[in-house]
């Protein structure tokens, strides 16, 4: 059999710029690299000497994509290191605007990054001469799912409403009520996604992950966004400030991101199929049949069907807006009061992709002493590999051509967000 090297210089329809790298010999894959080059932008280092108060707004620069979910986990850890809980309608605000990008981000995703490849089209504009009106829908959900986050966030793109405490400014009865037309289309338009995205043909691919994720407790069983513990298909199960116990750092060559694994165990594997695996049980139970309909009647451990995951997603996330805009009353006041103290905060919220973990150290002033943000494609990033050291190894009869197009698929079933590579590796310098 002969040695083959599959080389993608720039991975397309991804966010960010990376490449792949696959080397096989004598019928057996001997290198995979999901290699991330584009420069970390040290998002961390930017935070240390500033006020907690400006974490917010510096975090949701990390990515045009997911903003929300940086500022989330950024005001989730600034709250636990200042002692003070937000609850009520400023709690469901804030569920409210990640609806939002759980919306504009998934099916960004399905629609024009990730459906191309099961159609048979290089990208969504070839795509849509045959689909015309699926792009279309896809389109227009997206749009919706912005209009959520520039209501409640203040901007489409790094929202600016967001502050430790609550928010700057509350959106009126009136205007959320606004959009419940467009959000019924849309629970519509998600329900149809399912069933466009369980008609598609899937390679098998079950692989034995182990899946982790945000879980609530029962007394408050949500399907999770901003809050819970972190736990595991493996019997992981601690706070969110435990997870520098149990999850570890570590660079490699090839890679502008640090790789992360569960310290006992390796790799593992965040994200929709982490969710959807771990908390269904939490699903609304039209929105559980929903998925059974799709072909998701047990634990789902292909990942290529994450697209069908994300679809479930975009439902509840339509369903839980619809809820809290229904349930709406203006709370007295924006925000919690804040005062500066010394401490360390943990927060760990649901990125579309996964958990994104956050931990700062304050000083007595509220001054940012130490940062460490933990992106989810960096938490990924082992798993995609060994998935295609795996799948290519079931497919090398495959062409050059085709064995290149399905390993891409194959690493865009995560939506990795490469422009989330917030640090790198520590440099030490020794004298001698």
């Amino acid at each position: 059999m002969k040695n083959r090297t599959i080389k993608v210089d720039y991975l397309a329809r991804v966010e960010g710029e990376g490449s792949l790298y696959l080397k096989t010999k004598n019928g057996a894959v001997v290198d995979a690299k999901l290699k991330i080059f584009e420069p970390p932008r040290f998002f961390e280092a930017f935070l240390r000497g500033r006020a907690f108060t400006e974490a917010p707004d510096i975090t949701a620069r990390i990515c045009g994509i997911c903003p929300v979910a940086y500022q989330m986990s950024a005001v989730h850890a600034m709250e636990n290191a200042l002692g003070i809980t937000v609850d009520g309608q400023l709690r469901s605000l804030r569920r409210l605007l990640y609806c939002g990008e759980w919306i504009e981000s998934h099916v960004l995703h399905i629609y024009l990054l990730h459906a191309p490849d099961f159609l048979g089209h290089q990208d969504a504009i070839r795509m849509a001469k045959e689909f015309p009106d699926v792009v279309k829908r896809g389109l227009r959900m997206k749009k919706l799912g912005n209009a959520i986050v520039t209501l409640v966030g203040g901007r489409e793109i790094h929202p600016i409403n967001v502050k430790v405490g609550g928010f700057y400014k509350l959106p009126s009865r009136a205007e959320l009520g606004a959009l419940t037309e467009e959000l019924t289309w849309a629970r519509d338009a998600a329900r149809e996604t399912i069933t466009l995205t369980a008609s598609l043909t899937f390679p098998e691919f079950d692989q034995d992950y182990e899946f982790v994720a945000l879980r609530t407790d029962d007394a408050r069983p949500e399907y999770p966004m901003n809050e819970g513990r972190i736990v595991s298909s493996k019997g992981l199960n601690i706070s969110v400030a435990q997870y520098d116990q149990h999850f570890a750092e570590e660079h490699v060559e090839h890679s502008n991101a640090l790789h992360s694994a569960i310290k006992e165990r390796g790799s593992y594997f965040v994200g929709p199929l982490a969710r959807f695996n771990l908390n269904r049980d939490r699903l609304p139970s039209a929105i559980d049949k929903a998925a059974r309909a799709a072909g998701l009647t047990g634990k789902c451990t292909n990942p290529f069907k994450s697209i069908i995951v994300r679809a479930v997603e975009t439902l509840y996330a339509c369903e839980e807006a619809l809820r809290i805009i229904r349930e709406y009353e203006p709370p007295a006041k924006p925000a919690v009061a804040t005062e500066p103290k010394a401490g360390t905060g943990y927060g760990c919220t649901e990125a579309p992709r996964g958990i994104l973990y956050h931990r700062y150290m304050l000083d007595a002033k509220g001054i940012i002493l130490d940062a460490k943000i933990v992106p989810p494609t960096s938490q990924n990033q082992k798993t995609i590999e060994n998935d295609l050291r795996h799948f290519a190894e079931k497919h090398l009869h495959l062409n050059d051509e085709q064995l290149t197009w399905q390993c891409e698929q194959a690493v865009r079933n995560y939506d990795p967000c490469i422009s989330c590579a917030t640090h790198f590796l520590t440099l030490t310098r020794e004298q001698v």
